[in-house]
């Protein structure tokens, strides 16, 4: 993959979108987004993040054009004001704010980075991350880790199980060491909402999960949890709580009204994505459904005391933005000058061997004559590209990526039309572009082809 390209994305996140939005946006999972982006036209890189409050796509293109075409069945059945595109550079600030926790619902909340690497994971399986992608996601994942080391951003903030918890407590009429609680899911989520009701010391305190094992692990992990239980009495497990809440990774509801009609006075909190209750289940008397919209009011207010550490982590952002935008300049124009020199050293080599074989058939040459011929060679090479140099240095540091292209284009050093010796013929003058349209020689060195680039070019490209 070429180390140059446009970053698109496209995002569906609580800030804009709803519940029901964010999980029609996530009907598939990461892999399969993935998989169909990368089948895309033009699409060179993908990956895709999805959490119980966020869906995104990200996708490496040449044309930024391509990139959007690639995005917009991201989140067909989902309302225009809640999709939010981004360009080459949002796309990168926003990865990094992404991983450091300031897009979460929970401000500064641990689970995204883990989620954030854990999408990586995917996407790398599928061969999906490139250089482009390598060095935005790499970069988000270090400015998440010293947001968390270096500032207070998390010190304080709850995960979405706990502001579950925050919510039943201002809401149910009894204390919470009165009520009887009940856990569906043994998973991420599921274990830090049963971690929160148990610090809260409830009456009791269930767990019940599809793989009745891995409820009893948690059960064993988490001191104060009463029983560990299967989903096959669910409908009594219902009965028996006063507060219910959700955590699965089921894709179908796993909470269903029927289930819900004799259980009296219940709240359940669904926090998982897709969601585990139906919302039907709203209308039963004496039964309150909350779900991630309902937390905003918590969370808000958690929020409000990490300002001080959201700004410091704000200026983080802007350093760390700076310093990668710089090395995508420095990359594209490295790339394109490379390019160039590499067809004009093929030239070059092509017309020295020429010039030398008739200078041979005059008389013998000496090893100095042989050297004042490709210094001279080198020299005009150097002289010539000296000024398209210094225009892709200027291009790449004002943003002018069309320049960009359009050089990687010109000098693509695909080094002519090879006849059956092995050697390169000259082709016809097409303009004053040096294009070369097939694959080089078999014993061509190219390292050795880097090794005979002017010095101070090489330098310059070094020192820059």
């Amino acid at each position: 993959m070429r180390d140059s390209g446009v970053i698109s994305g496209v995002s569906v996140a609580h800030d804009r979108a709803s519940v029901r939005e964010i999980e029609a946006a996530s009907s598939d999972d990461v892999r399969t987004v993935v998989e169909r982006l990368l089948a895309c036209d033009g699409v060179a890189e993908a990956f895709s993040l999805q959490t119980c409050n966020r869906a995104e796509a990200y996708v490496v293109t040449d044309d930024a054009a391509d990139g959007r075409r690639a995005l917009d069945d991201f989140a067909p059945d989902v309302r225009d004001g809640s999709v939010r595109y981004m360009d080459h550079e949002e796309t990168l600030r926003h990865l990094m704010r992404v991983a450091s926790g300031l897009e979460s619902l929970v401000l500064g909340e641990d689970q995204i980075l883990g989620q954030v690497k854990t999408g990586i994971e995917v996407a790398r399986e599928r061969d999906a991350i490139g250089p482009m992608l390598e060095d935005a996601l790499m970069k988000a994942v270090h400015v998440g880790e010293r947001a968390r080391d270096e500032t207070a951003i998390n010190e304080g903030a709850v995960s979405l199980g706990s502001a579950a918890v925050r919510l039943a407590r201002a809401e149910l009429d009894a204390s919470v060491g009165e009520i009887d609680t009940l856990v569906v899911g043994a998973g991420e989520m599921g274990t830090l909402a049963t971690k929160a009701l148990a610090s809260v010391d409830v009456s009791t305190l269930v767990v019940a999960n599809r793989t009745v094992a891995n409820a009893r692990h948690l059960a064993r992990e988490v001191p104060g949890v009463s029983t560990a239980a299967g989903l096959g009495d669910l409908r009594g497990r219902l009965r028996d709580a006063d507060l219910v809440i959700t955590a699965t990774s089921s894709p179908d509801y796993v909470v269903t009204p029927d289930q819900l009609d004799d259980a009296g006075e219940t709240m359940l909190i669904d926090i998982a994505q897709p969601r585990d209750v139906d919302p039907a289940a709203g209308d039963i008397d004496r039964v309150r459904v909350r779900d991630i919209d309902d937390l905003e009011t918590v969370t808000d207010r958690t929020a409000e005391r990490r300002e001080r550490a959201a700004r410091e982590v704000e200026a983080m952002i802007d350093e760390e933005f700076d310093r990668l935008l710089a090395a995508y300049k420095r990359k594209r124009a490295d790339e394109a000058i490379s390019s160039m020199y590499e067809a004009a050293e093929h030239v070059k080599r092509r017309e020295v061997s020429t010039a030398l074989s008739k200078l041979e058939a005059q008389g013998d040459l000496t090893d100095e004559q042989r050297e004042t011929v490709e210094s001279l060679a080198d020299a005009l090479v150097g002289q010539i590209l000296a000024a398209p140099t210094k225009s892709l240095r200027d291009a790449a540091g004002d943003d002018d990526w069309t320049t960009i292209q359009t050089a990687m284009r010109l000098f693509d050093p695909g080094f002519g039309d090879l006849g059956a010796s092995g050697s390169a013929e000259p082709s016809e003058p097409s303009g004053p572009s040096i294009e070369f349209s097939s694959e080089p020689p078999e014993d061509l060195d190219r390292e050795a082809l880097e090794g005979e680039v002017p010095r101070r070019v090489l330098e310059q490209l070094s020192d820059d």
